[in-house]
């Protein structure tokens, strides 16, 4: 069976640990919603977990919904300059960081509108990193409850997260803060490099009774 899932921006190791290890088709008709990963993900930075936000334009109709593959980021704020020096700040002394700043920089140089494309656009640029392909099937309507495809989209849910069985590995700011669990993939790249599918590939995620 197939894994219904959102495309997230750099999405969390548990949802990486999904694409690496089954069958994905994309979910391309929902509404958007706050407080998700659709438009945040999380990095260790010197100070503890940080939050990188994508600010959005907000432009719902009647009842204030929006479709996410209609929305829109807000370029006109330099949201993507911002990001990559955090990234930059953060991950510089990593093991991998010079190794695959060419392959994700580019992101944050291109002038694209779409968040869900950009989204899609992160996913990919990792798989090719870590030597996968990105899935490519979408959703061809919205269904409350799959029917034929397994629900994976409960990993989109930033505020109600479940926990993971993450298994430790080096964090550049591991000795000050502890290891921080399931932040974005990015944190896994930069950190263990041409180790990271290995390590998706042997996480254990219970998603049935998750």
């Amino acid at each position: 069976m197939k894994v219904l899932l959102h495309p997230c921006y750099f999405p969390s190791i548990a949802t990486f640990a999904v694409i690496a290890q089954h069958n994905v088709v994309w979910e391309a008709h929902d509404n958007f919603q706050k407080q998700t990963y659709r438009n945040r993900c999380y990095i260790s930075t010197d100070k503890g977990k940080h939050m990188l936000n994508i600010p959005i334009k907000h432009v719902g109709g009647e009842q204030g919904r929006q479709r996410y593959a209609d929305v829109t980021m807000k370029n006109s704020y330099n949201w993507k300059k911002e990001h990559w020096r955090t990234l930059e700040t953060a991950y510089r002394t990593s093991p991998f960081f010079e190794y695959y700043e060419d392959d994700i920089k580019p992101l944050y140089d291109a002038s694209n509108d779409s968040l869900y494309d950009f989204n899609l656009s992160t996913i990919e640029v990792i798989c090719d990193c870590i030597g996968i392909q990105i899935p490519k099937e979408r959703t061809e309507k919205y269904q409350i409850i799959p029917e034929t495809n397994f629900d994976a989209r409960f990993l989109v849910e930033a505020k109600k997260e479940k926990s993971w069985n993450i298994e430790p590995y080096h964090q550049v700011f591991g000795e000050r803060h502890g290891f921080i669990p399931n932040l974005s993939i990015l944190d896994l790249l930069f950190n263990e490099g041409t180790n990271a599918l290995a390590y998706l590939k042997s996480v254990s995620l219970d998603l049935k009774h998750a």
